[in-house]
């Protein structure tokens, strides 16, 4: 099965993970536009990004344990998945900036009050440099330095499920199930203690 996977994943171009990873964004837009999403359109679209953009950023980071663990290779994706995240944080932080709040004062005098909004503008800056960088221009000019700026993927998917925990008005099961899973993921990722051989 894991070997058929990655047969399917070897054939699959990165450019088709962007376009079936973008297909979402404007379809939301558009059932906002036209009053599917409900009574409060902007809140639901607002919802439906962040949402799509924690998962995407939880993808990229099961992606290291898949192969480790289960022998399934996507890391040909990692980097589109990384941009489709962002941008999904992106377009989530536009609908509450300009369609829900629509006042510049606002938007800051939030970010300073409201500590969830704060803790998710932080995590929106940690992935600003890693948006910045994918793209093998960056790699190259980088170097070793590349693979330790995108480590801070790590704080960015702690302080997203943060800040999803927070966003929701008492403790409610699915955002705890997201930071339970991104906590397992690091947890997976961490690497293997090597054993000390003791002489006899």
């Amino acid at each position: 099965m894991i070997d058929t996977l990655n047969t399917y994943a070897r054939k699959l171009p990165a450019w088709a993970v962007y376009l079936i990873g973008f297909a979402p964004m404007p379809f939301l837009f558009w059932q906002g536009i036209t009053g599917a999403l409900g009574v409060d359109p902007v809140k639901a679209l607002e919802h439906e990004y962040g949402e799509l953009a924690l998962q995407l950023l939880v993808l990229g980071l099961a992606i290291t344990p898949a192969r480790r663990h289960l022998g399934l290779n996507l890391l040909k994706f990692r980097r589109a998945i990384g941009v489709l995240s962002f941008f999904y944080v992106l377009a989530h932080l536009l609908v509450w900036a300009v369609l829900d709040v629509q006042a510049l004062g606002a938007v800051w005098a939030d970010i300073l009050k409201r500590p969830y909004i704060t803790i998710g503008m932080a995590a929106f800056a940690l992935l600003l440099p890693l948006a910045i960088t994918s793209n093998n221009r960056s790699v190259r000019k980088l170097g070793p330095r590349w693979r330790q700026l995108h480590k801070l993927t790590y704080p960015a998917v702690i302080l997203g499920g943060v800040h999803y925990v927070w966003l929701v008005k008492g403790w409610q099961v699915e955002p705890l199930i997201y930071m339970a899973v991104i906590l397992t993921l690091l947890a997976l990722r961490a690497p293997k203690k090597r054993k000390v051989r003791v002489a006899a």
